[in-house]
């Protein structure tokens, strides 16, 4: 239990800071750090107190491991004395603040303790990129990412955090000898896909092995000490600081409009005056006729991406004006890669180097494609970007060539590159820092909606303005396109950092492994039950008692006389809602509700216990799998375009409009929202008319006024369809609940207190006490249900699929399947052994092979229609079949998995006639113009691809296939050549 009394937490009596004068001490509150400390109860420490200090207040007064070329800030002074005392760290600063050192001065001690460290990166590139550094530091560091293997006997790895778990799951040599593993971007937890990765390497390591985490700020870093705590019985250290070595100041730009606003400035004050100026700006510019701006949420969301021409040239005067008044280097973030290179290619009247620069760049330039063959070094994508980088000018994204990006780093970090446009993904890991950043827009696609970013993403990025020692201070300028409320922006830039929260699942991976270890301490049991997703379950529940005890009370001193009649009353309400509920999630299937879902169509928008009214439809699109992730979705993943009724302005601050029932007296607005197609309460049996264009506020407004008269003609409610006459819905089951419903409402109409004005007040008060009961009864129902029975109920239906495939037998012991399965954690581990064992292999030669072991690897969507050449279609439907197969034994076992998502999502077939035809010996050149998708990420696609074909050999061999362990090895060399497989400038 997370409220364990084995469990202490200490907090440091004071803050830390600079030894400075009592007076300019209270002056320099900015450059302080918080530390605290979850202990274990009974914990003892063996350190000596006068050169540790104690456990509150750690103070290291030894000979240090490491000596640093500059004054250790107090957040790092406090983090070098818990390491010292051989006790388990989480750092928590901003971006820039320091990190690094931390975590250099533990790699420190373990060389000076002749001891070994691990050090792990969310992504190979950053592993890469860290390896660099630290060899220079250390000389003696090797580096492991699953397609690189240097010095695997070094003091320091650098390593994939998949690589440290498949180390603890296999139960390596290495680990013995090792002191410390230090976690970077420990926020990568909350990450849906690779969350959990973090929190089995975590759970899974000895205790003997302390831990450094590092992590960007975040709200619950006690939480997460608390838990290590907990789960390692040794006492866990958390040193916060919100201190910024370079205080920004943060500007908004109006786009089409002149001049900058200061609206944040650098000691975090909001400027009101200033926003209020802003909102202004934008009122002359509607008035002047140069503000005509959709109220149709989707489009709106649309022109804030910044893709317009006035967009494009607004960033150019920007960029124009920030090398004028000597602001450079900047960093210009936007949310789309192709808008990165646009607005880059916009920039050819602007030159920032001089031709000393040039020249250097140009000799940067020729060393590092020198690593390339003859044929790769005049491909577009690297010949177009050479004049870009003369000028000081660059793009950095995830498509680009792996060879140009880690270029472009380079060329950045040496000053010769001054105007950088870049995606959010270069605001992670190494410190790369500019004067100033540039925000392009301030809302992304989230894979659902267009959003406003949230702070903990405006702090990531915005934390990459002002160079420590260089510049008095970092400049942001946020680019705006239309009226923010001033909350919404306060929020995203001074926000607080969002909290860690578990992602925990279970993987079939992950509990054959468990199943398959000789020794029994690790099993998927003491997994769940360690899992930070269960011990912050456990956390909460203390919370939720009180809230019923408060809820309890205010039950208690309701009225509730003559409360038989007014509860028979309230109960049948209750149970229409329930019964309708059940017949809607059966109306709203999408093969039933899709035919009649037609615009101009009346529906009911319900969302949990909101009721957001009638609503027209408008259109009906079906969300790609990517957009669902790996979760079911109730609605068959469609999504209703629909128009409701919302509070005047909701949409001025960027974000999707919050729809409401109209209150009397209230002038709303409709507005374009996108509801899921769950979400549908109820369908009227009235259409009407839709204008074609929706954007004008008239054009909406008058179908607010339609909505109302229909409102007004119809006071018992709009007609709805009925299920069974209109819609032609014959199962007896369903007609049967139809019926019920029928009946209840019969009695409902007929009951003394449904047209009684009477009592009002009594029914007011007593349907309170129901809400009451009825939340009271939900929140004990979520303090008895623990999570840990869902976790075991899940484990439960796994095994079953797992013992229906074949993988386990009916005692649980792993079989030859499973011990295939253990060693895939690249791709869908169950469906490519299914491939393995049921022959599709076998048909195939290698290249074959290589094409379709593609499909597992996740990666970018083509948008352009997939034609396959014969050789490839076949064993794509053979893949297609056995992924149904698999999805409908996992729905059979209670497992929820939408048969047709599944298929979609496991099999990706975009690349498969490129991967055929460079493992058969095309060149890049060639391959990259049979696809739509970026270089760099049919490279990243490839290099996965080959770790994935390099499991299934080693799978191959764990069963005795030695023809499969050929071909796999073959089908893995055929694709390693050429610019595909050219080593990193790193490494």
């Amino acid at each position: 239990m997370a409220d364990s009394p084995s469990l202490g937490k200490r907090k440091s009596p004071e803050r830390e800071s600079l030894p400075e004068t009592s007076e300019s001490k209270r002056m320099s509150s900015t450059r302080t750090c918080v530390h605290e400390v979850a202990i274990p109860k009974g914990y003892v420490s063996s350190n000596e107190e006068s050169t540790h200090g104690n456990l509150a207040s750690p103070n290291y007064t030894g000979e240090m491991a490491k000596a640093f070329p500059f004054v250790l800030d107090p957040f790092q002074r406090v983090s070098v004395a818990c390491l010292e005392r051989k006790e388990s760290v989480l750092v928590s600063a901003h971006t820039s603040a320091g990190k690094t050192a931390v975590a250099e001065y533990a790699i420190a001690m373990a060389f000076r303790d002749k001891q070994r460290v691990i050090y792990t990166s969310p992504l190979k590139a950053l592993s890469n990129q860290k390896y660099r550094d630290l060899n220079r530091e250390f000389s003696d560091v090797g580096l492991m990412t699953g397609d690189v293997t240097i010095s695997p006997n070094a003091t320091c790895l650098v390593m994939t955090t998949e690589i440290l778990r498949g180390m603890l799951y296999r139960g390596s040599e290495v680990l013995k000898e090792v002191a410390w593993v230090i976690f970077d971007e420990i926020h990568y937890m909350k990450d849906r896909e690779r969350g959990v990765v973090w929190e089995e390497s975590i759970i899974f390591l000895p205790p003997a092995i302390k831990m450094v985490f590092l992590s960007a700020t975040m709200s619950n870093a006690t939480e997460f000490a608390e838990w290590i705590c907990n789960l390692h019985k040794q006492p866990c250290h958390v040193v916060y600081t919100d201190f910024r070595p370079t205080p920004l100041r943060h500007y908004v730009f109006p786009m089409g409009g002149a001049g900058l606003y200061l609206v944040v400035d650098e000691n975090e004050q909001f400027k009101e005056e200033s926003f209020v100026k802003l909102q202004d700006s934008f009122v002359r510019q509607k008035n002047s006729g140069d503000g005509n701006r959709s109220g149709n949420g989707r489009a709106s969301g649309r022109i804030a991406r910044g893709g317009s021409s006035t967009g494009g040239s607004d960033i150019y005067k920007i960029v124009k004006m920030i090398m004028e008044q000597k602001f450079q280097p900047v960093i210009i973030f936007s949310f789309s890669r192709r808008e990165c290179e646009q607005h880059a290619m916009s920039m050819s009247k602007l030159d920032f180097n001089s031709p000393e620069e040039k020249e250097a760049v140009e000799e940067v330039f020729k060393n590092a494609v020198l690593c390339l063959n003859e044929e790769d070094r005049n491909l577009p994508a690297i010949e177009l970007m050479l004049p870009l980088l003369r000028r000081g000018i660059a793009v950095h994204h995830s498509g680009l060539l792996p060879i140009i990006k880690e270029l472009v780093e380079l060329l950045f970090q040496e000053g010769l590159v001054k105007a950088l446009f870049a995606t959010e993904t270069f605001a992670m890991g190494l410190n790369m820092p500019a004067k100033t950043v540039v925000f392009t827009t301030v809302k992304k696609w989230d894979g659902d909606s267009h959003r406003i970013i949230g702070s903990g993403e405006y702090i990531q990025m915005s934390g990459r303005a002002g160079r420590r020692g260089k510049d008095a201070q970092g400049i942001c300028i946020i680019m705006i396109d239309e009226q923010m409320e001033m909350n919404t922006l306060k929020d995203m830039v001074l926000g607080k950092p969002a909290p860690l929260v578990s992602t925990f699942r279970l993987s079939y991976y992950s509990i054959l492994n468990l199943m398959s270890r000789a020794e029994g301490q690790f099993t998927a049991e003491h997994v769940i039950r360690n899992s930070f997703h269960q011990f912050q379950h456990e956390k909460a529940l203390p919370s939720i008692g009180e809230k019923v005890a408060k809820l309890e009370k205010e039950a208690a001193m309701l009225d509730a006389a003559g409360e038989a009649e007014v509860a028979e009353y309230h109960k049948l309400k209750l149970d229409i809602a329930q019964l309708e509920k059940k017949m809607m999630s059966e109306i709203t299937r999408p093969e039933r509700a899709l035919y009649f879902l037609l615009p101009g169509r009346l529906v009911k928008v319900r969302d949990g216990a909101t009721d957001w009214g009638w609503g027209v439809v408008v259109n009906v699109m079906k969300k790609p799998p990517a957009a669902l992730g790996s979760l079911p979705s109730r609605g068959g993943g469609y999504i209703v375009d629909t128009l409701l009724h919302c509070s005047p302005g909701l949409t001025e601050n960027g974000s999707r409009p919050k729809p409401c029932p109209p209150r009397p007296g209230e002038k709303g607005e409709m507005h374009v929202v996108p509801v899921q197609l769950s979400l549908i309460s109820a369908l009227s049996k009235i259409r009407i008319s839709v204008p074609s264009d929706l954007r004008p506020m008239e054009a909406r407004q008058s179908i607010l006024l339609a909505v109302q008269e229909l409102g007004t003609r119809f006071p018992q409610g709009l007609p709805k369809l009925n299920p069974v006459k209109d819609m032609g819905i014959e199962d007896p089951e369903f007609v049967k609940l139809v019926n019920q419903i029928e009946d209840v409402e019969k009695k409902l109409l007929s009951h003394r207190l449904h047209e009684s004005s009477q009592d009002k007040e009594q029914i007011k008060n007593f349907q309170r006490k129901a809400e009451v009961n009825y939340e009271i009864q939900q929140l004990k129902s979520k303090m008895r249900e623990s999570q840990l029975q869902k976790f075991r109920d899940e484990l439960k239906n796994r095994a079953r699929v797992l013992k229906k495939l074949g993988h386990i037998d009916a005692d649980g012991v792993v079989q030859l399947k499973g011990r295939a399965a253990c060693l895939i954690d690249t791709g869908d581990e169950l469906l490519v052994t299914e491939l393995m064992f049921n022959g599709t292999f076998n048909n195939l030669d290698s290249h074959q092979v290589a094409a379709l072991a593609s499909c597992f690897i996740p990666g970018d969507k083509s948008n352009e229609q997939i034609h396959l050449r014969t050789e490839l279609g076949h064993p794509l439907q053979q893949l297609q079949d056995s992924a149904r197969r698999i999805a409908e034994i996992q729905k059979e076992c209670k497992l929820e998995v939408n048969v047709d998502e599944y298929v979609e999502s496991t099999v990706r077939p975009y690349l498969m006639d490129v991967i055929y035809c460079w493992s058969k010996g095309a060149t890049f050149a060639e391959v990259i113009e049979m696809t739509d998708i970026f270089e760099g990420s049919i490279i990243r696609l490839a290099r996965r691809l080959d770790e994935f074909l390099n499991q299934l050999r080693a799978a191959a061999q764990a069963v005795g296939e030695a023809d499969l362990e050929n071909k796999f090895a073959s089908a893995s060399e055929s694709l390693r050549r050429g610019i595909m497989f050219a080593n990193s400038l790193y490494v």
